[in-house]
């Protein structure tokens, strides 16, 4: 039954004083956390509320007839539900758990946050279901052996650039039985790297400083070689007569004129030689595409974002500092 405009805010405060008094105020929690067991949170199901009347009928017609069997049915199925409460919540006391790594990702896809379950009582565990506070219903399950781990990935999407943290974590168990629901939280102190989202159809990459002086590509007083074929490489530059004596069939690749001397030109993407008229967002996804472009095609480039600047490179390690450095770009976070 839908809840009612007016009850809605009611309902808003219970579930806030009801997250406060679960342990759900809980700042991020760094490190490994081990769930205590004042940390873990046991009610009955509403197979356990059904079981519980069957118990209550028993007992009376056991009572009424004066039944033997009756009563040994009823103690006996009442011990069970009592071990079964006691399972359920050792199933997730003194469970150890670790934060992994996160991988970074472009704004508008899925973090994935590495989570492990660690066994160090000696007893197995099994049937805990993991995900995200805000999922809902939890969507992963997993099992951990003794004196063993168990990982998991859970996704998250991403809207913004900047650092996401990792939001809070719920970890619930019905195990054995099905009569009771045990249930904890974790704040996991993990975050993901959210890099701008590269713009659909960006411009050209701008040319290099020394072409949009107009003094031409530098880099080419002396002719030096032939080298295999580089993306990037102007037509211009390919050894034709080299190319011609190699036969395709017998593995011929293209091959470029290689020359020495002078300063080679420098590809520069600066945020500031873009239009002041675009928003800032859009032309930091702009530089996005471009550094990915630059990469592509294997050009030397430099990042100048105002007082912060990368020197030309190429490479993994570039690439990840300048979109690093796109994804914090104004942001008070960057000191983090």
């Amino acid at each position: 039954m839908p809840t009612s405009p007016l009850a809605a805010p009611w309902t808003a405060r219970l579930r806030r004083l009801a997250e406060r008094r679960l342990f759900l105020w809980r700042g991020r929690e760094p490190g490994e956390v081990v769930l205590h067991q004042r940390r873990v949170f046991i009610v009955p199901t509403r197979a356990g509320l059904a079981f519980a009347a069957l118990l209550l009928l028993l007992f009376i017609g056991a009572i009424n007839y004066n039944l033997g069997l009756g009563f040994a049915l009823t103690f006996f199925a009442a011990a069970c539900a009592i071990v079964d409460m006691w399972m359920t919540s050792h199933n997730l006391a003194q469970l150890h758990l670790v934060p992994g790594r996160t991988a970074p990702i472009f704004a508008g896809e899925e973090a994935r946050f590495e989570l492990h379950l660690h066994e160090r009582s000696g007893r197995e565990r099994h049937a805990i279901w993991v995900d995200f506070l805000a999922a809902g219903a939890p969507r992963h399950v997993a099992d951990v052996p003794a004196g063993a781990s168990a990982p998991l990935l859970l996704c998250c999407a991403s809207a913004a650039r900047g650092w996401l943290a990792a939001p809070r974590v719920r970890l619930l168990t019905r195990f054995p039985l099905g009569l009771f629901l045990a249930w904890s939280y974790w704040q996991p102190d993990l975050r993901a790297l959210v890099y701008p989202s590269p713009e659909e159809a960006a411009p050209p990459l701008p040319p290099p400083a020394a072409e949009a002086a107009g003094g031409g590509a530098a880099g080419q007083d002396d002719f030096a070689g032939i080298r295999p074929y580089r993306p990037g490489d102007a037509p211009r530059h390919l050894a034709w007569r080299q190319i011609a004596r190699l036969d395709p069939a017998q593995g011929g690749i293209l091959l470029s004129k290689h020359f020495d001397g002078g300063a080679p030109a420098e590809l520069t993407l600066d945020l500031a030689a873009l239009p002041a008229g675009l928003d800032l967002e859009l032309r930091l996804s702009r530089l996005t595409s471009w550094v990915l472009e630059a990469e592509r095609r294997a050009l030397p480039y430099a990042l100048r974002l105002g007082a912060q600047s990368f020197p030309a490179g190429l490479g993994e390690a570039h690439r990840a500092a300048c979109l690093g450095a796109l994804a914090l770009h104004g942001r008070a976070e960057r000191r983090a």
